[in-house]
Parts: structure tokens; sequence; C-alpha cells
């Protein structure tokens, strides 16, 4: 027998089953964090941080090979790659985080498997806009978005010589995305939610996640060297308008347009 609250339940179970199928790369990722922290050994012929790296790529090879990822995601993946790593160089050489163990896979203080970290983040977004088949009302257009997020960037660099405008930024989400809704498909029917609260439930996924990979020593900030303590709230925020960037690349690459929204 059948009724609204079993409908209601096995569109939750097929919403948590997809959005972990989106996540496949940044599950794997995170995965082998832990495992390689609590039993990666001391003597082994090759570095922590060097094998996560080659796992990485493995796992994106994989996933290619397999159909599992397309190239135009693996596409947007090594732009976000880019993207990410230019930025880990900037704020390793201003003492923002550092990555605690010797590799030789590396540029400067950054070992490249970081990288794949942000390409997580890319790769879940592209797999989740195509496994839930998204749709957008109000959707913004696209020069407008690509403003918001170059000066998203730049904030990232520029707040260690100006002040810092985040606070501007957020509320520029706000009046950029406010009307926008995006509608995804759990099971067969639609369902909907705003957009901007769609960026934030992310972010509080990546911060639940970033609290993971400071456990597990890949990386630690200011204050954790000498043991751990939970990311600060504030990375919360860096984490939403880093959601920005990412939304943009991937609305890009998809090329949204109205005529493809509904409402």
């Amino acid at each position: 027998m059948t009724g609204p609250w079993t409908q209601g339940a096995f569109e939750f179970l097929a919403f948590g089953i997809k959005q972990a199928w989106a996540c496949l790369f940044g599950g794997a990722m995170l995965g082998l964090l832990m495992l390689t922290f609590l039993f990666y050994p001391d003597n082994a012929p090759v570095s922590r941080y060097d094998f996560l790296v080659l796992a990485a790529v493995a796992i994106q090879a994989a996933m290619l090979l397999s159909g599992l990822e397309t190239w135009e995601e693996a596409r947007i993946i090594l732009v976000f790659h880019l993207v990410g790593t230019v930025m880990e160089l900037f704020k390793t050489a201003h003492g923002s985080w550092i990555y605690p163990e010797d590799s030789y896979l590396r540029i400067g203080a950054v070992p490249l498997f970081s990288g794949f970290m942000y390409a997580a983040v890319g790769s879940y977004l592209a797999r989740v806009w195509r496994i839930f088949a998204f749709r957008f009302t109000h959707f913004p257009p696209l020069w407008l978005q690509g403003m918001l997020a170059v000066t998203v960037y730049v904030n990232f660099f520029a707040h260690h010589w100006l002040p810092d405008i985040r606070v501007v930024l957020f509320a520029a989400t706000l009046l950029i995305y406010g009307r926008c809704w995006v509608f995804f498909r759990p099971d067969v029917a639609y369902r909907s939610m705003p957009l901007v609260v769609g960026f934030l439930l992310v972010a509080l996924f990546i911060w639940f996640a970033e609290n993971l990979g400071t456990f597990a020593r890949a990386w630690a900030y200011p204050g954790q060297e000498d043991g751990w303590e939970i990311v600060s709230l504030a990375k919360l925020g860096s984490w939403y308008l880093l959601m920005i960037i990412s939304f943009v690349l991937v609305a890009t690459v998809h090329r949204a347009r109205a005529d493809r929204a509904i409402g």
C-alpha cells in the first residue's frame, strides 16, 4: 500500500542515493584521506601525498573510461583544478594553511593532490547537474554571474592587502540569485528550492568534509599544528562564495539559457 508518506520516504531515499552518486569522486578522495591517515605505512616507498596524487589520477581515468564522467565534465574539473591550484599557491605562501608532510609531486609548498580536492567540488556540481536534470526559473544572465565569480576570485587574493568585501559579495549573491529557483528530479516529479539555499547546503557539506580532511592531517590551518580542532565557521562563508565560481563554470559549459528554464 502506498501513500504520500511512502512516496515521500522513497523520494528522500532516491535523493540521498543520487547525491552520493554525484559525490563519487569527492567521496573517494575523502575516503582515501582517512584511510591513508589511519593505515598508510611510515616506510612506504611513495609518500602519502604522492600516493594520493596517483590515486586521484587513477580514479579520474577510471571514471572517464567507464563513462561515469563525461569529457565535458572532465573539462570543468580541469579548469577548477587549475583555479584551485593557483589559489593554493598564493594562500600557502601567505600562511593561510600548510601541508605538513613531505612529497615529490608538488609545486612549491603545494602537493599536487590538493588541486584534486577542488576538482572534487567541480566534479560534484557537474555530475549533480546532470543526474538531477537541473532546470531553473529566473536564471541570471551568464555575463552577470561571470562578473560576480571573477570578483569573488579576486577577493580571495586581494583581501590580504585591501579591505575584505565578502559581506558585499554575500549581498550580491542574494541580489543576483535571490529570485532563482532550481528544479531537480529525485525520482519522477520535479522538486524545487531557492538556489542560494542550495549553495549554502553544499557549502555546509564541504565544510564538514574539510573538518574530516584536517582531522586526517591532509592540511592544517593556523592553530591546528599541534592538534586538531574544528575548522572555523568563517570557512563556511568561503566555501559558499567558492560555490559561485564552481556554479558559473558548470553553467557556462552547460550553456544554461532562459529558454531551458521552466515557469
